[in-house]
């Protein structure tokens, strides 16, 4: 079964905040649009609770997913998939690994990350999966007082953004609830269920 066969091609975005159902609503909308899924993954297990996060989020999905690891180059792995969804989870954690890698080099973070959305919108446009893109919304605390978080804040917040505008669907995630916020009208729409925080 292809993509198309469960109503068409469709990029979606999940975001909200932190343990707001995010990724396992994301985890559903994939079920509901094909068979064959890759899980891509931007975290890295820098330590020991990093590693039972990954684990957990792990045992969540179903074994048949295939799971590509890619940390700083969600673009080229979601180039390369061959499956009916893509679930891209998180755009929060790429953001602060390419902060991490341009501390290190000196390159640009913020052409680091174009680079990185750019590829995955263009990747989304040239394939035939769906695609599902989570990610942490920012945009509703306050001021972060140190200069690392505010430029971690502006950096997702323009990637959310140009994401939000590609996409024919975004859901904000609240208390485990999913709002849809953005709707395109296409054929197949998933609809939502009970039990997915």
């Amino acid at each position: 079964m292809t993509a198309g066969s469960r109503g068409g091609k469709q990029l979606c975005f999940v975001l909200g905040g932190v343990r707001s159902g995010k990724s396992a609503f994301a985890l559903l909308l994939a079920e509901q649009l094909g068979e064959r899924v890759t899980f891509i993954a931007t975290a890295e297990a820098g330590d020991e609770e990093m590693r039972d996060r990954i684990e957990r989020h792990r045992k969540r999905r179903p074994e048949d997913w295939g799971t590509v690891e890619a940390p700083l180059d969600v673009a080229r792995a979601v180039a390369a998939a061959d499956s009916d969804v893509v679930v891209v989870d998180c755009l929060g954690l790429l953001a602060s690994n390419l902060m991490a890698r341009a501390e290190a080099t000196g390159a640009s973070a913020d052409d680091l990350m174009q680079s990185q959305v750019a590829g995955l919108l263009d990747a989304y446009q040239g394939g035939r999966a769906s695609v599902i893109v989570v990610s942490n919304e920012v945009g509703m605390g306050i001021v972060p007082p140190y200069p690392s978080g505010r430029e971690f804040r502006d950096l997702l917040g323009r990637a959310n953004q140009q994401v939000a505008q590609a996409a024919h669907r975004v859901y904000w995630m609240l208390a485990g609830l999913p709002v849809e916020v953005k709707a395109s009208g296409l054929a197949g729409k998933v609809e939502p269920q009970n039990g997915i925080a």
